[in-house]
């Protein structure tokens, strides 16, 4: 993985203060300085005051709050206490430069920041890390569904296990629309800025829900020149995530280009998701085909899923195993009017309707993922 570079953003006028603070830059190692062409966060802002210092400010505070991750370096050539006072008052800002400027103090104010990241960095601990993968056998079977109340059930238990949820699928994923968020990132930054990945830029790019659930969204439109993830993007990103994460459930959708299998290959739970009908089961026997004799998973690690289950329905359990070979390891209750209600309020099972028994589905489910020696609830629900 290359080392990261943390970016710094200059916003200065004054020449001679510009070359002193690039010069420390230059000599200071884990910097680079912002391009002009680069619009994404930087790590670092470097803020020259000018004579309007209270407008500054308030420039610097609008910013901080678009860039919520960004420290603020303060350049000024006033150093009367009362601009410093509020400069320092401002979120974000932690060092305050006075004129005449030392490219000795700008590396000690750079080392300073540097140590600050890192131990923001060490918060993380070892975890679980384990990738969960659910695939679409057809369009419309409900993976979006399944991957965000999964997630959100594994968050709810009492253990306090972290959990991130990935959108995989290309542009227009669904799921902060099922989480009623509006993330600022996606992972087509992660792709754009893979040299500046550690858990701190990761942290960044994910977006909090209230529950405490870690989404990596999609692109919500169509980009002309699209930042797809390579393979080794994904390796690099996954890695990363093992170390900050108990679960890690990606919704695939009907993914299957080089980095959708990179993703199976590394997953300790590949899920296919079907339904009752002909055409879905005759997809999804073509995927369990493929991807195991391909090589990308196996026997061991591969679980079928049937999704709106109708207990009189024209394909019973007995033909579905029989045709796709492969046992069923979940069944999830038909219940449309419950399901719908949740994703049109933005909200999750678990949270709009928890007494109800496809809610008590997930939780099950949700159970049987958990470690040896954790508490679980006793009833067995829906699996088999």
């Amino acid at each position: 993985m290359p080392v990261k570079k943390n970016i710094v953003k200059l916003n200065i006028q004054t020449r001679e203060f510009s070359d002193t603070v690039a010069g420390a830059i230059k000599e200071s190692n884990g910097f680079s300085v912002e391009s002009g062409q680069n619009s994404s966060e930087p790590d670092l802002l470097i803020h020259e005051l000018t004579e309007n210092w209270e407008k500054d400010l308030e420039q610097i505070q609008a910013y901080i709050e678009t860039f919520d991750h960004t420290e603020v370096f303060i350049v000024s050539e006033n150093s009367d206490p009362q601009v410093l006072i509020h400069a320092l008052r401002v979120d974000g800002v932690k060092e305050f430069l006075p004129a005449p400027l030392d490219e000795a103090a700008i590396n000690q104010a750079l080392d300073r920041f540097l140590e600050r990241q890192g131990k923001k960095q060490q918060k993380t601990t070892g975890h679980l890390g384990q990738i969960i993968s659910l695939i679409s056998s057809k369009g419309g079977v409900g993976t979006t569904t399944i991957a965000v109340n999964l997630a959100d059930s594994l968050k709810r238990k009492p253990n306090g296990f972290t959990v991130a949820l990935m959108d995989m699928n290309m542009v227009f994923g669904d799921i902060p629309m099922f989480l009623n968020i509006s993330p600022k990132h996606h992972w087509g930054d992660i792709t754009r800025n893979i040299d500046r990945l550690d858990e701190f830029y990761l942290s960044n790019v994910l977006t909090r829900t209230a529950g405490g659930l870690d989404v990596l969204a999609s692109p919500g439109y169509l980009e002309k020149q699209a930042n797809l993830p390579t393979p080794q993007v994904i390796i690099t990103l996954l890695e990363l995530m093992k170390k900050k994460y108990d679960y890690i459930v990606i919704d695939l959708g009907q993914s299957m280009n080089d980095s959708a299998l990179q993703i199976i290959k590394m997953s300790n739970r590949v899920e296919i998701v079907t339904i009752q009908t002909l055409p879905c089961l005759s997809n999804a026997s073509r995927v369990i085909k493929s991807l195991l004799e391909n090589g990308y998973t196996d026997q061991a690690n591969l679980y079928l899923i049937l999704n709106r289950y109708i207990k009189k329905g024209i394909v019973n359990l007995q033909t579905v195993e029989q045709g796709l070979n492969q046992k069923i390891s979940l069944l999830i209750p038909n219940d449309y009017s419950t399901t719908m209600s949740a994703i049109n309020s933005g909200q999750t099972l678990q949270e709009s309707a928890p007494k109800s028994s496809i809610a008590r589905c997930y939780n099950d489910y949700a159970d049987s993922l958990l470690p040896e020696g954790t508490e679980k609830r006793k009833k067995k629900g829906w699996f088999f």
